[in-house]
């Protein structure tokens, strides 16, 4: 059966099961103009269909939780910078470090000034997050990791007014409100800028093209690249052996600095073990994937968050990854 056709049975299925009861259909003798003849419903179509409701306001404002960089959307409130340090021992400091130093893989909120034009940048809240809107509303939304949204608005406040003060933005005896909230600089804001670059984009191949279903995509930190899946999974099964030698150090290397992401696949991290996660990264070559642990990429931080691992103990649990997909 034709594809159209049958699609606009289905539709006329749908609209008649749908007709409203005779109530319904006395309301719409106010509504509007009647449908044409030679559709699919020659009468008048009344104003609802009886289904649904407006939601409510305090629907809306559960979901309205967002926090613009000058305050706007701020709920009222107030934290100290001393609350905040208790606060913060309880709740982050397990994750992030007294000090906002980061604990294993886990982000640095603090340190890093002046280190933003290195090859491998700390980026931390106070080194190169441009508004404190930002630092309010991530804690309010996603935090504490284990329970996340668990937090009063005046403890965000308070926690908010610690990690700025870790980053010597405020004093120690600053108390954080959403009057005084858009009086806070960051230190990188004006780092930041409107990309006006003009878009580019390919120019389509229209002769002796390649087979697309033999192609797969693979995207580059400054480029892009085509390579045929055969290929990739043959780089794949050749770096993948069985023969890599795991020891006591690679194994706590992979589980401190790489397994939170690695092991469930999350914020577009391969998965371990599975051979499809770990194809497009091997079509670059291996190399690639050992700048990429070594460097950093797409939020992933460089060496996994730990600068105490040596480049030789990185690219060592690239090859214990690696050996994983055919080790399973």
């Amino acid at each position: 059966m034709n594809k159209n056709k049958y699609l606009a049975i289905i539709i006329s299925s749908l609209l008649f099961a749908c007709q409203p009861y005779e109530k319904a259909e006395k309301d719409s003798e106010s509504s509007a103009e009647s449908v044409p003849t030679g559709t699919l419903i020659q009468k008048d179509m009344p104003k609802s269909f009886q289904m649904g409701d407006h939601a409510a306001q305090e629907v809306i404002a559960g979901w309205d939780i967002d926090i613009r960089p000058d305050g706007m959307g701020l709920p009222p409130g107030s934290g100290s910078v001393e609350d905040g340090e208790e606060m913060y021992e309880e709740k982050c400091a397990s994750c992030h470090g007294s000090f906002g130093e980061g604990e294993g893989s886990w982000p640095k909120l603090a340190g890093g000034e002046g280190t933003l034009t290195d090859a491998r940048p700390t980026k931390s809240v106070g080194s190169y997050w441009p508004y404190a809107s930002t630092l309010w509303d991530y804690i309010h939304r996603a935090m504490p990791f284990p329970a996340p949204q668990s937090l009063e608005d005046d403890e965000v406040y308070a926690i908010t007014a610690y990690v700025l003060y870790l980053n010597e933005i405020v004093e120690d005896d600053f108390v954080l409100t959403k009057e005084n909230f858009a009086t806070i600089k960051m230190p990188n804001q004006d780092s930041f800028y409107v990309d006006d670059r003009p878009d580019t984009s390919n120019t389509r191949c229209m002769e002796n093209c390649r087979d697309a279903t033999t192609i797969t995509e693979v995207l580059g930190p400054e480029y892009t690249v085509h390579i045929l899946e055969a290929e990739a999974e043959a780089k794949l099964k050749a770096l993948s052996s069985n023969e890599v030698k795991i020891d006591e150090t690679m194994l706590a290397n992979y589980n401190g600095a790489c397994k939170v992401c690695h092991s469930v696949g999350i914020a577009g991290a391969p998965k371990y073990g599975v051979s499809e996660d770990w194809t497009s990264r091997l079509a670059q070559s291996k190399d690639t994937i050992y700048n990429n642990a070594l460097s950093g990429l797409n939020g992933m931080p460089a060496k996994g968050g730990r600068s105490d691992l040596s480049d030789d103990a990185v690219k060592a649990v690239v090859d214990y990854m690696l050996n994983s997909v055919n080790a399973k």
